[in-house]
């Protein structure tokens, strides 16, 4: 059985158009910044629609004497990317060592870490969902896929995953067709970043996300 989110269209005609044009940083409007970054409805770059190594890629500008461009130093620092300070000390020995990757755990999520935790969840959730649910629960999921393609918080993300639900509705009839759907929809995904695709059978699911693997190394 598939059910069709029909609230997502609905909500979509209120909220205005389906599609947002999405705006870019670019070297004018944004000259500390790599080109192409993508910026929220405020203006500002878009932390969950962009990756650290957005910021990082194109090589940062700096202000004079005072490093990298603000808003986008921390990111290439974080990468292990961030250039060396142009002021020096000539009376210090230069250093030859490599400095660690500054670590992230505590800061705000990019499009890469947001995608993972979400996927994650997904797959989790559909591992558990009932064999046979009822039609409460059916409608309940539909609820819960239909909010996250309208309140994900990279809009261009949620819009595309938007036009993956109207061409294949999910499948809510039970664990093994929803972890199905879910695990074909990723694929795309993996497809377009040119990522490996993984196996769809119930066998692979359920190893990854419910029972994991026979021979209990992650027990």
């Amino acid at each position: 059985m598939h059910f069709t989110i029909q609230s997502s269209r609905n909500m979509s005609d209120q909220a205005g158009p389906s599609t947002t044009k999405v705006k870019r940083t670019t070297k004018e409007t944004h000259p500390n910044l790599p080109p192409g970054l993508v910026l929220d409805p405020d203006g500002k770059v878009c932390k969950v629609c962009n990756s650290w190594q957005d910021y990082a890629k194109g090589g940062l500008k700096k202000k004079s004497g005072k490093g990298a461009g603000a808003g986008a130093g921390g990111f290439a620092a974080m990468a292990g990317m961030a250039s060396a300070s142009s002021t020096s000390n000539s009376s210090s020995t230069p250093s030859t060592s490599t400095p660690a990757p500054r670590s992230r755990e505590d800061c705000p999520a990019d499009t890469a870490a947001l995608g993972r935790s979400t996927w994650t969840f997904l797959h989790t959730t559909a591992a558990y969902y009932p064999l046979t649910p009822s039609a409460h629960q059916q409608q309940q999921m539909t609820n819960l896929l239909s909010s996250l393609s309208l309140l994900y918080p990279c809009v261009p993300c949620a819009e595309d995953f938007q036009e993956k639900v109207k061409e294949n509705p999910p499948d809510v009839s039970g664990r093994y067709g929803l972890s199905r759907w879910l695990c074909e929809r990723h694929n795309e995904v993996n497809e377009k970043l040119g990522k490996d695709k993984y196996g769809c059978d119930w066998n692979n699911l359920d190893k990854r996300w419910k029972g994991g693997p026979e021979d209990g190394s992650c027990d």
